[in-house]
């Protein structure tokens, strides 16, 4: 009896060995595939894959239109169902934070001024963090290079904020969190947008918080 009573775990090791590898091998397949996943994941939120440039807040993505977009950029923009401008057409820009990188929140109201980037037409306005325009009881979802009201000397600034306010004024409406895009139609940037220097771009100032 003794004799039985010690082999029979032996025995029951042996056969369990082959399950744990299996078992061990199907646990790291399963757990390798949910970083993928969550990494995969983080990437397409965070913006449109590679070849991103900066400019203060504002950040672009000149192979989103052209062969050259990557699989990461292409997920992206089939994730979000928007239509990017092709590399002959334009380029866009887009800030997720003010001048100083605090995230921008519809509770706050923004000061944005300074020059945009030589182009034939552009437009700005506000939007969802997914592209889509944000709702406000003024139904003003952004303005254009030909119709934002001007000083003298050509500069301009617009004010962002949920209550009326003079001049050019734009309302991010009851949502919590927004981005800001700039639309350049017809320029000549792309590679040259790297050396753009952040004080002569668009500056987006928080002014107070409700």
């Amino acid at each position: 009896m003794s004799a039985i009573f010690w082999r029979t775990p032996r025995k029951v090791a042996l056969l369990r060995d082959p399950f744990d590898k299996y078992f061990r091998a199907a646990a790291a397949m399963t757990i390798g595939l949910a970083l993928g996943f969550l990494m995969t994941s983080a990437s397409l939120r965070a913006g449109y894959g590679f070849g991103e440039i900066s400019v203060g807040p504002w950040k672009a993505w000149p192979n989103l239109g052209g062969d050259e977009i990557d699989p990461y950029a292409r997920a992206s923009v089939a994730r979000r169902g928007i239509a990017p401008l092709g590399r002959s057409e334009g380029l866009v820009f887009v800030a997720q934070s003010d001048s100083f990188g605090a995230p921008l929140e519809g509770r706050c109201d923004y000061r944005i001024f300074g020059t945009p980037p030589a182009a034939r037409f552009w437009t700005i306005g506000l939007a969802s963090a997914s592209g889509a325009p944000l709702g406000n009881a003024a139904e003003r979802y952004g303005f254009t290079s030909s119709e934002v009201v001007r000083r003298e000397n050509g500069d301009f600034e617009i004010t962002v904020a949920r209550e009326a306010r003079p001049w050019n004024w734009l309302s991010p409406g009851d949502a919590r969190s927004f981005v800001v895009t700039l639309r350049l139609y017809d320029s000549a940037l792309d590679a040259a947008a790297m050396r753009l220097d952040p004080a002569h771009f668009l500056q987006i100032v928080k002014l107070s918080c409700a």
